[in-house]
């Protein structure tokens, strides 16, 4: 018997946000819980698709009804009621690489038309995360491999309060600085050795960083994450909402 792995509590969470009811025909209503597992099984292992064990259903049926979720921002939706509140008295930035499988290649369009880029890695993508003062995701971007990580930090912020920035030297920027400045926000962003002027920054508070990278060590147990196979930035964005969904609630 394959192991499941939603509790009662994640389910009664979960299950107002999926799609249909049980009386509903057709992929919508029908063992919703189940279908749940099956995408939580692709998630944890890495599988194929067409590997999915033949106890969670016709494995075409089960990919379908995920793109079906997927479009209707299912497993956003899911994350946003997972995490609830988040405690922003101070947030944390970094990111994080995946090695794109050659499986995860094949979009329309080619690589360049998704968050995939060739790095030292080779093809790979790139995390870009907020979190909380408590290390929980708060929202994320994807990225080309080779882009630098402080490129999309101004969108990754946008409408967010908090009332300091933790970072590593990745993000030591003028712009980022001033724009936090412009917040009123203190930086704990530790300087670049280059940097004339190195700002005194909370060796404290500082320290406080690892916990956004316990986050990304949590969420690379997931292997569709430590491995992108996903084509589409869609699909892997739902994946991640969903792995963060259940790194939250457990």
């Amino acid at each position: 018997m394959e192991r499941f792995v939603l509790t009662d509590a994640q389910w009664a969470v979960i299950e107002p946000h999926c799609l249909g009811k049980p009386s509903d025909p057709g992929r919508s209503g029908r063992d919703k819980r189940l279908f749940m597992e099956a995408v939580l099984w692709i998630v944890r292992t890495g599988s194929p698709w067409r590997d999915l064990p033949a106890m969670f259903g016709n494995w075409n049926t089960a990919f379908r009804r995920f793109s079906d979720w997927r479009n209707a921002d299912v497993f956003k939706r899911i994350f946003g009621a997972v995490s609830g509140d988040p405690d922003m008295e101070y947030a944390m930035v970094d990111a994080t690489i995946v090695k794109v499988h050659r499986h995860g290649q094949g979009a329309k369009g080619g690589p360049q038309s998704q968050a995939i880029g060739r790095s030292k890695g080779g093809m790979t993508t790139k995390i870009l995360a907020l979190t909380d003062a408590l290390g929980n995701l708060v929202r994320f971007r994807l990225m080309p491999g080779q882009r630098h990580d402080s490129v999309e930090v101004a969108p990754l912020i946008e409408g967010t309060t908090f009332e300091a920035f933790i970072a590593d030297k990745a993000f030591d920027s003028n712009a980022i600085i001033a724009a936090l400045d412009e917040r009123g926000a203190k930086v704990v962003i530790s300087q670049h050795p280059r940097r004339k002027q190195p700002l005194v920054i909370d060796r404290e508070m500082y320290k406080w960083r690892h916990l956004i990278e316990n986050f990304f060590c949590r969420l690379k147990e997931f292997k569709r994450i430590a491995m992108r196979a996903d084509k589409t930035d869609r699909s892997f964005t739902a994946m991640i909402h969903l792995a963060a969904a259940f790194i939250h609630s457990r």
